[in-house]
């Protein structure tokens, strides 16, 4: 199964996908996390030692351009790159969660980087996992990613959404895009939830009963300050993950 999660900037779509991750491998899964925000840290979050060494896949310009098959001056490339091999190079693991970190895709002159979008669109499907297997996508905040069709193959869509309009604007123009690209399993998480009020807020903003609620916890929002790993604080909301991922099944 793959499980690809985005909402806007701030939400806490990272400490939720890394709940995740470490409740799934407590249930005895093999999970992937690949993290495709341009601002990196969940090997951070989920506790890996020396995470600023991990350089990810998007810092190699010159690899994804050869794998692309673009030539300098040439608006051509490969559309179906070789990427096998690269699933297996650039996955580091630790305590039982292995991952992979994609970092930005950019080109300064165009706003766009087709080919070097390609090798990760064509790598997210190449993955062929088996029923004991996971892999979950921590995207980038906004919508930008799914312009880019990067997102392609998931099963489902996570949006993260806390009790704010613009949050709610967010996550409704999210599950438009996702309709565009092919994705129709779109499931609302509700986070930093104070109250039933806060609930029927979400609620009625989307249209829809988020999946799953998550508490405004202030002992995860410290140990997020602190840079300390989240998956610690696990049992806080043990019973919030169990219900997201039983809706998910």
């Amino acid at each position: 199964m793959k499980i690809a999660i985005s909402g806007k900037g701030g939400v806490g779509k990272t400490t939720i996908m890394a709940f995740m991750a470490e409740q799934l491998k407590r249930d005895g899964k093999e999970v992937l996390i690949i993290d495709a925000d341009p601002s990196p840290h969940m090997a951070q979050t989920i506790g890996f030692d020396d995470s600023g060494s991990i350089t990810p896949i998007a810092d190699m310009k010159e690899l994804l351009i050869e794998r692309s098959g673009k030539t300098e001056g040439s608006p051509f490339y490969n559309i179906n790159p070789k990427v096998d091999d690269l699933l297996s190079r650039f996955m580091v693991e630790e305590n039982g969660l292995k991952l992979m970190v994609l970092g930005a895709i950019e080109t300064g002159d165009s706003g766009c980087a087709c080919a070097e979008s390609t090798v990760l669109k064509r790598m997210l499907t190449k993955l062929l996992l088996s029923p004991s297997q996971v892999a979950l996508l921590d995207m980038e905040a906004g919508v930008e990613h799914l312009g880019r069709g990067t997102i392609a193959g998931v099963d489902h869509l996570l949006t993260v959404v806390i009790p704010s309009k613009s949050s709610i604007r967010t996550a409704m123009k999210i599950k438009r895009l996702a309709a565009d690209v092919g994705i129709d399993s779109v499931y609302f998480v509700g986070n930093r939830v104070v109250d039933d009020e806060d609930k029927e807020f979400l609620s009625e903003g989307l249209g829809v009963r988020p999946i799953a609620f998550f508490p405004d916890n202030p002992v995860i929002g410290k140990a997020e300050r602190k840079g300390l790993p989240v998956i610690e604080q696990l049992d806080a909301v043990k019973e919030h993950v169990k219900e997201l991922l039983a809706a998910l099944k």
